[in-house]
């Protein structure tokens, strides 16, 4: 009862109270729970060294004002007119960056003015005002493919030909784009559409084909008829679309009956090569018989001249020869004897022989004829 004489508002309380601040005081100074000063102007001061060295940044002078207002708080114009700047500068490069863009040499960019086409800008620096003028780039020169039929989609090659067989087709489409205003507006799904009219345009040629010339040699021709196929059609749709050239893969059967197509075409290139060397043979045979023939006629008509001729000479040595009869029969009857009987025994082997003289004893076995031969030898 001692120790709380006073009661609570008794000395005793008070001089606890009292040991308590000067510890604290004796400590560092720090404000102990009976000091009346709040927290508030510690927050003053940081704003009040952030505003100061806003004013460095922006090109004043720090710590002006603190000393003149005596420690007061800055007023707040000051702040509103840095902070404006600020971000003015900030909106305006921004608004630049948005504003100016660069176009490459293998590109061409469209300008929109509120979405509708205003203009297209050349390779390098461009500047459209955003957000009243914005520009799409479009690379133009860029080669771009499209693979018909596309991977996990091979049914789409399989094409009805004119003679009613059916072929895998596998081509694929080189394109680019020729003016970019009407491939960015008049195509909703550019590559779409032009898958679309590459697969009708090919459908449309290998239904007016047969299956063996696709297969064997008319790729080329295909090829050529397709490109300009696809590229009328897209130039009635006002595309902008170039096609550079039309790759033809392939065309086979289909997968199911590929080894009897395969079988079919070897029998056939047999056949083929059959053909050939019986036209071949009928050829030399026709050759040597059209030869023969010919030399049968010229045979025949140099018989017929040689014929001819000496029945001619004939008859002309005969009228030369009555002519002279007429002038003296007997002298000419006894020259034609005479000249017949020459002629005649001439062809004869003979042997004349005169009983009346020398001729007489001679052997009957003896080879007289044998032994003129040889005399005439």
């Amino acid at each position: 009862m001692a120790g709380n004489s006073g009661g609570p508002w008794g000395g005793g309380g008070n001089q606890g109270g009292d040991g308590n601040r000067g510890n604290n005081n004796g400590g560092g100074g720090g404000r102990g729970p009976g000091d009346d000063g709040p927290q508030i102007p510690d927050i003053d001061e940081l704003m009040k060294k952030g505003q100061d060295q806003l004013r460095v940044l922006m090109g004043g002078r720090g710590g002006g004002n603190s000393g003149q207002n005596g420690g007061q708080r800055p007023s707040g114009g000051g702040i509103g007119k840095g902070t404006f700047g600020i971000a003015a500068v900030v909106a305006l490069i921004a608004w630049g960056a948005a504003s100016f863009y660069s176009v490459k040499p293998e590109e061409l960019s469209v300008e929109l003015f509120l979405g509708k086409y205003s203009q297209t800008g050349n390779p390098g620096l461009n500047f459209a005002p955003w957000p009243v003028v914005t520009a799409e780039v479009i690379p133009v020169t860029r080669e771009q493919t499209e693979d018909i039929p596309s991977s996990g989609r091979s049914s789409d090659g399989l094409m009805l030909t004119g003679d009613e067989n059916i072929v895998d087709i596998d081509f694929q489409v080189v394109w680019n784009i020729n003016d970019p205003s009407k491939y960015l507006f008049n195509l909703r799904d550019p590559k779409e559409t032009i898958r679309a009219v590459s697969e009708s345009a090919m459908r449309e040629i290998i239904a007016q084909s047969e299956l063996a010339p696709i297969l064997n040699r008319d790729r080329e021709i295909i090829s050529a008829r397709l490109e300009e196929l696809i590229q009328s059609t897209l130039d009635s749709y006002d595309s902008g679309v170039s096609i550079v050239r039309v790759n033809f893969d392939g065309a086979d059967p289909p997968e199911p009956v590929k080894d009897s197509f395969r079988e079919v075409q070897s029998a056939s290139q047999e056949r083929d090569r059959l053909q050939k060397l019986a036209d071949a043979y009928a050829n030399r045979q026709l050759a040597g018989a059209r030869g023969e023939a010919a030399q049968i006629l010229e045979e025949a008509e140099g018989y017929r001249a040689k014929v001819v001729n000496e029945a001619e000479g004939e008859a002309s040595r005969f009228s030369a020869v009555l002519t002279e009869y007429q002038k003296a029969p007997e002298v000419t009857r006894k020259r034609l004897y005479l000249e017949t009987m020459e002629e005649v025994l001439g062809r004869v082997d003979k042997v004349i022989l005169d009983e009346s003289g020398s001729g007489q004893g001679v052997v009957p076995y003896l080879p007289l004829n044998e032994l003129n031969k040889g005399a005439k030898q």
